[in-house]
């Protein structure tokens, strides 16, 4: 019998010290090449967006990949990419650690819609608020003095 599987994750992560390096006009660059990095292990992206101090991404993962394993391929890669072409000065890496939040396929559409909408949403909520919310919302323990 094959394998079969349905994982949809909402992964974030924030620049070191939530730097805001992240600018606008290089983020579709920095996005394409994280969704061939994605791609590359065999997982499926939905929707990758974020704002100048965090990222979020919306993808299957395939039962083969490791979460942990495939968000430290992800950073590693995109932070290499990003020194490698100099497309944000002032980045100095990723946070320590990450969120990841698992979801019902029946939730696919809000989720992605969430996640493009990252802009809009962050004109009038901070990401630690943001994330505790995310964090409360999935049930997460969690001691506030280790978020930035």
């Amino acid at each position: 019998m094959s394998t079969h599987t349905q994982i949809l994750y909402q992964i974030v992560f924030s620049t070191k010290n939530r730097e805001a390096c992240l600018l606008k006009n290089g983020r579709p660059e920095l996005f394409k090449y994280i969704w061939s990095v994605i791609k590359n292990h065999q997982c499926h992206l939905y929707r990758i967006n974020g704002v100048e101090d965090h990222l979020h991404i919306a993808t299957h993962l395939h039962p083969s990949v490791c979460l942990s394993d495939f968000v430290k391929d992800i950073k590693l890669s995109a932070s290499s990419f990003i020194k490698d072409k100099k497309l944000f000065q002032g980045f100095s890496g990723w946070q320590d650690g990450y969120g990841a939040f698992t979801y019902s396929f029946k939730e696919k559409e809000r989720l992605v819609d969430y996640v493009k909408n990252q802009e809009e949403h962050h004109k009038v909520i901070t990401f630690k608020e943001e994330y505790i919310s995310l964090l409360n919302e999935h049930g997460v323990a969690f001691d506030e003095k280790y978020l930035l």
